[in-house]
């Protein structure tokens, strides 16, 4: 590596580092042009594209630096959150079924940054689905993502949705209750949770949910339509 090339990369990467993205493509860019079989310059060329929405861009270079370094976990990752953007979700799966399956010498320890990435992505085909009205898909979906990362209470909210556009009620309460445990002011749950009682026809359950919503936050006009049903049931 002659001396201009060692000094480009560096200043790329500590650009980058920085946060520093349009000096850092503008470095990167003229290193690229050297053709150096530096894997990492596409993946920080691809990064900087995503995050500019130029997603096209974004996946040539992603692919460039998994030609030059197939075992690039961060490059592969990145390829299928920029093909799930674009909703190219086969392919999006396709390369992180690879990763976590140890294929093409992918390192096999997927730590919990990348489980997290994967998550979300999950997440975003099951929104996908239950966008359409395919909530069975979408619920399987959101049982993926919350299989590596159970902890992402959002997901389970969407997971307890879907089970409730499907008619399966019992299910739906039992993830709402569990969200409802680690954060008793997730109002949406909250609200949710009462209109699952209300399908079972737990009324009372139903009525303690919302009279709690209000407790917590007196405006909101959700719980107080929906207290409404309870009432015209009376």
């Amino acid at each position: 590596m002659d001396d201009q090339v060692r000094s480009l990369l560096t200043r790329g990467r500590d650009h980058y580092r920085a946060g520093e993205y349009d000096q850092a493509e503008r470095v990167l860019a003229e290193l690229a042009k050297t053709r150096q079989p530096f894997a990492d310059v596409y993946e920080m060329l691809g990064f900087i594209h995503h995050q500019r929405g130029e997603m096209e861009q974004a996946e040539m270079m992603f692919e460039e630096a998994l030609r030059l370094n197939p075992q690039y976990t961060e490059a592969a990752l990145h390829l299928a959150v920029t093909y799930n953007d674009q909703g190219k979700y086969e392919e999006a799966r396709e390369v992180y079924e690879r990763v976590l399956s140890g294929k093409d010498a992918a390192p096999k320890q997927v730590d919990k940054l990348i489980k997290g990435k994967i998550a979300n992505m999950h997440a975003e085909v099951g929104q996908a689905y239950q966008e359409i009205g395919s909530f069975s898909e979408a619920a399987e979906e959101f049982r993926k993502a919350l299989k590596l990362s159970p902890g992402f209470l959002d997901i389970r909210a969407k997971l307890a949705l879907a089970l409730r556009s499907a008619g399966k009620n019992a299910e739906a309460i039992d993830e709402l209750e569990a969200v409802k445990k680690e954060n008793p002011r997730y109002m949406a749950v909250r609200l949710n949770l009462g209109l699952a009682y209300f399908s079972e026809k737990r009324l009372v359950e139903a009525e303690r949910e919302w009279k709690e919503v209000l407790q917590l936050e007196p405006a909101n006009r959700m719980a107080k339509m929906y207290l409404g049903l309870i009432a015209s049931k009376s």
